[in-house]
């Protein structure tokens, strides 16, 4: 299911240096969506092991799992996450054609 998501080379890298670092039994990275914020959702990343991604779909990038919750699948297609970094901060970001509407901070947005 490589046409869920675009991982660019930037976050690639980024997801590489934490795998590094994750925990034993970690399986790769999980990415999913919470109802958070002013707008409804967020985006939320996480660790993925073996326990907690039982029949989720994923995409592997540069021998990375990037697990992606069933829940999520559906607002997740077309999108593209990247990784940024600016004088001030470092975050994923993502790039989602199916987003209606942002908050003013950015941080949240609608379906």
């Amino acid at each position: 299911m490589n046409d869920i998501i675009k991982i660019t080379p930037k976050a690639v890298e980024q997801i590489n240096k934490i795998i590094k670092n994750a925990p034993k039994e970690t399986e790769g990275i999980l990415v999913g969506l919470d109802k958070a914020g002013c707008s409804g959702y967020s985006y939320k990343i996480d660790f993925a092991n073996k326990n907690n991604v039982i029949n989720f779909d994923f995409i592997k990038v540069d021998n990375i799992k990037i697990f992606i919750e069933p829940k999520a699948t559906m607002y997740l297609i077309g999108s593209e996450m990247d990784y940024s970094v600016d004088k001030l901060s470092s975050k994923f970001i993502f790039k989602n054609p199916n987003e209606k509407a942002t908050c003013g901070c950015g941080e949240s947005f609608q379906f």
